[in-house]
């Protein structure tokens, strides 16, 4: 029979008693993580979110607290009532800070049961994910998931009470807008006062914080949840938040100053002290030291070692000597099998633009000068590994931008194949464990990617990215050498943010549209609402956006971000718990004058 709280009170949360609470009058209220019956003794240890602690039930209690505590079972919601008392000394539990305390029950209340568990949150060995995803509310009782919330709290606390320090105001802007087809999808929302016609949920507040800067709020920030409709990938979820920020007359070091701040608030949540300013390097450096623009600084940077080999040397190996020619260097790797230096050749993979040198020592032998000079370039130790990845001999001539992208796509591979060679070898480098974070700025964009499909120009990042003042004349002349003024959080090769400095000028954004090659027409069906704001006086302006969730599952070192987000989707972009999405009734269909057909995909 359950009983109802009436008024009764906790004086207690679970993981609160100490020794020195012995002989105090408790109430503790929670859920039944263990229960334990002995006969005469009865333990169950009652956790909360703030812990465990040990409640006894005694023969001394009487006869019906101890059948209540016998009709007991893992997860239901008990209330007990009792006296904390000091354990003996050889019953101590040093794994919990309640360990030297517990609870001599004298009333039990049972205020809810529990069905049979499809899984237990104390299990040790965790349910399927789609298991736990489905019942989400039994999988947030774990301890562990317990604390990632509440390291995500902690995180979007400290960052709020920095920024707000620091002149910002935390400023909402609307979740229905117009849609703006470039980039990822928009999740749409039709409208029943406007039949055929819908709002878009946002996938950044980027326009809105623009026109707060031309309203003249100078400083603006919001954790906002943002939506993409995406194609599925592994660990994306359609709706996150990130860190959104706008400042008023910055130059790109303002914003890395303001974002270097809140994280060195975020992470010292967890005890760490972040050194700053954080380095800086250009996207040209990050592509040529680690192929790729989001460098990972664990491991060391990939070194240019063409100048090690003589004209002849790269004849014979059928290397051009115009691409580049990369060294990648692994610490403590150890002396490889003939069986692990071949998992190398499969992890390159059969790539037409480049080629891969494995074996340093079988290299040596028929090229000894060479290979000494990249030691004397590279330096390293006895036990590191060194592979060498060069561009293959080229049938053709190039023009600028397509030897531009060849040289790239030479950086890149060895950069993959860098990372790869790290993950394999991360037991024996060490350099991945948790703690070992590595922050820095990724600046010099480029303002222009080369859509090879469409044989035209695109934003690298979007058309209101400002470009560098020196690379003006670069627009017309050169659009795949012109740099923006954007930049890049990162750490440890993940992207913390990106963000830019905008453009304010019309006689500017008139160049990056012309250089996009988009028409008048085109210019305003995109973006007329806020081209017009743009003429009623824009302050030079800037800003960046930065996941929170990425942020709190490396603060947590969770290795998926759904251990970070109370309610996600699965990969598949699928709510397991409430079931959606769903289809909508006929009724509700045609209220916003929508018919729904089918769309046949092909396998």
């Amino acid at each position: 029979m359950l009983d109802f709280l009436g008024d009764l009170k906790r004086t207690h949360m679970c993981g609160e008693l100490r020794a020195s609470d012995a002989g105090s009058k408790v109430v503790l209220m929670g859920w039944v993580n263990k229960r334990r019956d002995l006969g005469n003794l009865i333990f169950l240890d009652l956790r909360d979110r703030s812990g465990i602690t040990q409640v006894v039930i005694t023969a001394d209690a009487g006869a019906e607290v101890h059948d209540r505590a016998t009709a007991v079972r893992s997860e239901f919601v008990v209330a007990g009532i009792g006296h904390a008392k000091l354990r003996e000394p050889n019953t101590v539990n040093k794994n919990i800070p309640t360990g030297e305390i517990e609870v001599i029950a004298d009333e039990l209340r049972i205020l809810n049961d529990c069905k049979p568990l499809p899984f237990s949150p104390s299990d040790t060995v965790l349910a399927n994910e789609e298991v736990r995803l489905k019942y989400r509310y039994i999988d947030l009782r774990r301890p562990e998931l317990h604390r990632n919330i509440e390291l995500r709290h902690q995180v979007a606390i400290a960052i709020r009470d920095h920024l707000n320090s620091q002149g910002f105001y935390e400023i909402e802007t609307p979740f229905m807008t117009r849609s703006t087809p470039e980039g990822a999808r928009d999740y749409l929302v039709p409208s029943r006062v406007y039949p055929g016609e819908f709002y878009a949920l946002p996938q950044s507040p980027q326009l809105f914080k623009q026109i707060l800067m031309i309203s003249g709020f100078d400083k603006y920030f919001q954790i906002v949840r943002c939506f993409r409709d995406e194609d599925l990938r592994a660990d994306r979820q359609p709706e996150f938040t990130q860190i959104d920020l706008e400042i008023s007359f910055p130059r790109p070091e303002t914003v890395f100053r303001v974002v270097e701040g809140f994280l060195k608030a975020a992470f010292s949540t967890i005890g760490v002290e972040l050194q700053t300013p954080f380095p800086q390097m250009s996207y040209d450096q990050a592509i040529r030291l680690y192929g790729i623009d989001k460098p990972d600084l664990r491991l060391p940077a990939m070194v240019d070692v063409r100048d090690a080999f003589a004209a002849e040397n790269l004849e014979t190996l059928h290397v051009d000597s115009e691409l580049p020619i990369v060294a990648i260097v692994i610490p403590r790797v150890g002396e490889l099998s003939r069986k692990e230096r071949d998992e190398i050749k499969t992890m390159f993979g059969d790539r037409k633009d480049g080629k891969v040198f494995e074996d340093i020592k079988r290299l040596e032998k028929s090229f000894p000068d060479a290979v000494a000079k990249i030691r004397d370039i590279a330096r390293p130790h006895a036990e590191d590994l060194v592979v060498v990845v060069a561009g293959a001999k080229r049938t053709e001539a190039a023009n600028a931008v397509k030897s531009r992208q060849q040289a790239y796509g030479v950086y890149s591979a060895a950069g993959q194949l860098r990372l790869a060679l790290g993950q394999k070898y991360a037991e024996r480098h060490g350099a991945y464990k948790h703690g070992n974070f590595r922050l820095l700025w990724v600046t010099d964009f480029p303002m222009f990617e080369w859509d090879e499909a469409e044989q035209r120009w695109n934003a690298a990042h979007h058309p209101f990215t400002s470009p560098h003042e020196q690379d003006m004349d670069k627009l017309e002349s050169d659009p795949g050498a012109a740099r923006a003024l954007a930049y890049d959080v990162v750490l440890n090769g993940t992207e913390l943010g990106s963000g830019s400095i905008r453009i304010h000028r019309q006689d500017i954004q008139a160049k990056i549209f012309k250089a996009l090659g988009m028409s008048p027409e085109e210019q305003q069906a995109r973006f007329g609402f806020f081209l017009e704001a743009l003429q009623y006086g824009t302050p030079p302006h800037g800003g960046i956006a930065l996941g929170l969730d990425r942020i709190v599952m490396i603060l947590a070192g969770a290795e998926s971000l759904r251990e970070v987000i109370p309610f996600p989707k699965t990969a598949k972009a699928v709510d397991l718990m409430v079931d959606a999405p769903t289809p909508v009734s006929e009724r509700q269909l045609k209220e916003l004058g929508i018919a729904v057909r089918k769309i046949e995909t092909s396998n």
